[in-house]
């Protein structure tokens, strides 16, 4: 049986554990999504349980099934997605093929996180994997070729801020098995 209250809360119609509602999260400041580790778990909700939030809900194979056959659900997990990818600096570009960019404030937003071991690491595994589980695959890819771009771009300078460690995990949720920035150069 799928997660009704997940469901709810991406339908628009019901709240997360924590009475929030997914546009009232959509809408929160850049602030407050770097200050608050609850939101990220229900906006982008994988098939293993939270760490570091034990009511977050957890993706069965209904739910899965649920969100990849229902338009609405993958609209609203887009927007998600594009939230995010403004909190980090961001942007989708609706190119053929879907690309992720560098948005005009990327160099103001970057510091919030690429710096070693940031928890922001650990919240963009989480929108991979998310996105490849709920139907988002081409935009799970779009955002990962963009973080290797990003991570070429750092590791030539002095304080790269993202580990091989933290890439592969990056590269093993998208589901790539190509490149890996080395020496400010992506080989396979």
């Amino acid at each position: 049986m799928p997660d009704n209250t997940l469901l709810r809360f991406y339908a628009g119609t019901g709240p997360n554990s924590r009475g929030h509602f997914l546009k009232e999260i959509h809408a929160w400041t850049d602030n407050r999504l770097e200050l608050d580790h609850n939101f990220i778990q229900w906006l982008f909700p994988t098939d293993e349980e939270s760490a570091t939030n034990p009511a977050a809900p957890v993706l069965d194979a209904e739910t899965i099934k649920q969100f990849r056959s229902k338009r609405r659900l993958r609209i609203h997990l887009q927007t998600s997605l594009d939230r995010m990818l403004r909190f980090y600096g961001l942007e989708m570009r609706a190119n053929v093929p879907l690309k992720v960019v560098c948005a005009p404030n990327f160099s103001e937003r970057a510091g919030a996180w690429i710096t070693p071991k940031n928890h922001n690491h650990l919240r963009i595994t989480r929108i991979l994997r998310s996105l490849r589980l709920l139907g988002l695959e081409t935009n799970a890819t779009a955002f990962y070729e963009c973080l290797v771009d990003i991570c070429g771009e750092e590791a030539g300078r002095t304080f790269p801020g993202i580990s091989h460690e933290t890439f592969r995990f990056w590269r093993s949720a998208a589901g790539a098995h190509q490149v890996l920035p080395v020496s400010g150069r992506a080989v396979s």
